[in-house]
């Protein structure tokens, strides 16, 4: 496997489009054109306070990760003290910190996105498969939302010529040994990892959601 890392950047400012996926990587991208074709890289999501008006409120603890081989740190390490207009809000990047990946039995990820799977079911057959491939064992599932249901997720992708919406679920991965959770920390799962998509942090506390079925996906897949 590639040595891997987190870069984690503060984040000062005010206000910034909750569904900032696409704005930040294209933001990014042209403030740091290395990344259009740094491989290994996964850009998650800058957390904050939702006004639920389509924006997040930035908070002393809202930060930028930016997973990446370790041999392309120096590539983005340009990006401290940077400004940074994301589609009208300002933000302002602090010096990083750099965090090993660690393992942990049990992951999560806000939003994994397989093109082509939009029902839960197939979702996780879908991710299990992709599981597989990596060969890695584990037992994977949705988490519910408050009404029970598997928790659905959708990203808008607004571009200048088009504008399309990325179906998804969060997922949660458990029962994993330690070399096993370090590879899905590093490979991920489906596709968009830059906008965020697929990306696998520590999933300390663990709720019983949706299941991927009622015994075990592998007697589906067999």
């Amino acid at each position: 496997m590639t040595p891997t890392i987190n870069l984690v950047f503060p984040v000062q400012g005010d206000v910034l489009w909750a569904d900032n996926n696409y704005r930040l990587y294209a933001t990014l991208c042209r403030v740091c054109p290395q990344l259009h074709d740094l491989q290994g890289l996964a850009i998650n999501t800058i957390s904050g306070m939702p006004d639920r008006q389509g924006k997040i409120i930035l908070t002393p603890y809202s930060r930028l990760y930016l997973r990446l081989p370790v041999s392309s740190i120096a590539l983005v390490y340009s990006l401290a003290g940077q400004k940074l207009n994301i589609d009208g809000y300002e933000i302002t990047l602090g010096n990083p910190e750099l965090q090993t990946i660690q393992p942990c039995y049990s992951l999560k990820a806000r939003l994994v996105t397989i093109k082509g799977y939009t029902e839960p079911m197939e979702f996780l057959q879908a991710c299990q498969r992709q599981l597989q491939q990596l060969e890695i064992q584990a037992n994977i599932g949705i988490p519910a939302n408050e009404k029970g249901e598997p928790k659905r997720l959708t990203m808008k992708i607004n571009k200048p010529n088009r504008s399309y919406t990325i179906v998804g679920f969060s997922v949660v991965v458990s029962d994993l040994s330690e070399e096993d959770s370090i590879k899905l920390q590093i490979h991920g799962l489906g596709g968009k990892r830059r906008l965020g998509c697929g990306v696998f942090y520590p999933n300390i506390r663990v709720k019983k959601g949706y299941q991927e079925v009622q015994k075990n996906v592998a007697e589906t897949l067999s």
